[in-house]
C-alpha cells in the first residue's frame, strides 16, 4: 500500500532537470528567431510609417494653401487706392480672405504666408491678423502685424509660388497689380534631394476682379499678362487663334510646365 501511494507522488513530481533545460534552450532559440527577424522587417516598417506620416503632412500644408489663396477676396486697402491687397513672391504670399478658423469672428482677415526660421530650422509659416481699413499714404502690408503663426511645413521641404493670369505663362511675382491672379501654383521641393515632389499642384482663385466688373463699369476689367512673367508665352499668348483650356491649369501646373 505504501509502495503504491508513493509510485503515485513521483507520477505528479513534475519536470525533472532535463526537461527544463531542453524548454528552456527551446525558448531562447525562438526568442534569438524572433528577434532577428524582428530587427530585419522594423527598420523598414518605421521608414514606411514616416514616409506615409510625411505625405499626409505634406498633404494637410497643400491643402491649407490651397483653400487660403482660392479664397482670396478683392479687397482694396482703403476707398483711394484701386488695387487689391495681394503681395505675391516666390517665397512669400499675402492676402484677403474670410476669416477662418475656431476662435475668429466673422469679417474679413489678412493672411501672411511665408518662410522663417526658428529652433528648428526653415518652416513654412500661416499668420493672420483682422482686416481694418489702412490709412492714407503708406498701403503696404507691411506695416500689419501678424499674429497666431502656425507651421504648414518644415525642411527639408520647401514652397515655391508662381502666378498666372490664366493665359498659361506664370510669374514668380504678382505685386501692384489691378487684378487678383486667376492661378497661384506651388511647388514642393525636397532640399536633401533637389527634385520637386509630385504633389505639386496649383489652385484657382475664385474672385479675380471687382465687383465693378460684374457690371461692366470699371475699366481694364479683362484678362492681363502676368507682371514679370518668368515662364514661356502659352501658345494661346502667342497666337490668339489658338484656345487655352482654364480647367488644365491646375493639371499642367502640378507637373511643372505651361502649355
Amino acid at each position: 500500500m505504501k509502495h503504491l501511494a508513493r509510485r503515485r507522488r513521483f507520477g505528479i513530481a513534475g519536470f525533472t532537470l532535463l526537461e527544463a533545460l531542453i524548454a528552456t534552450t527551446l525558448m531562447g532559440v525562438t526568442l534569438a528567431a524572433i528577434g532577428a527577424i524582428t530587427a530585419q522587417w522594423l527598420p523598414s516598417w518605421n521608414r514606411g510609417f514616416m514616409r506615409v506620416q510625411r505625405s499626409e503632412l505634406i498633404a494637410v500644408a497643400l491643402n491649407r494653401l490651397a483653400a487660403d489663396l482660392a479664397a482670396s477676396e478683392f479687397v482694396t486697402p482703403n476707398r483711394e487706392s484701386k488695387l487689391p491687397i495681394f503681395e505675391g513672391t516666390a517665397s512669400a504670399v499675402t492676402l484677403v480672405r474670410s476669416a477662418v478658423g475656431p476662435n475668429t469672428e466673422g469679417g474679413l482677415e489678412v493672411v501672411r504666408i511665408a518662410e522663417s526660421t526658428d529652433r528648428q530650422g526653415i518652416a513654412l509659416l500661416r499668420w493672420r491678423t483682422p482686416f481694418a481699413p489702412f490709412g492714407l499714404g503708406d498701403v503696404s502690408a507691411n506695416q500689419l502685424h501678424f499674429a497666431d503663426p502656425v507651421v504648414l511645413l518644415r525642411a527639408p521641404f520647401r514652397v515655391s509660388f508662381s502666378y498666372s493670369s490664366g493665359d498659361g505663362s506664370w510669374s514668380d511675382a504678382w505685386q501692384d497689380t489691378a487684378e487678383l491672379p486667376a492661378a497661384v501654383r506651388f511647388l514642393v521641393r525636397d532640399t536633401t534631394t533637389g527634385r520637386t515632389l509630385a504633389v505639386s499642384t496649383a489652385t484657382v482663385v475664385h474672385v479675380e476682379a471687382p465687383a465693378d466688373c460684374a457690371g461692366g463699369a470699371g475699366q481694364a476689367c479683362g484678362p492681363q499678362s502676368s507682371p514679370a512673367a518668368g515662364g514661356a508665352a502659352s501658345p494661346a499668348a502667342a497666337n490668339p487663334n489658338v484656345p487655352y483650356d482654364p480647367s488644365t491649369m491646375q493639371r499642367d501646373a502640378a507637373r511643372g510646365f505651361t502649355r
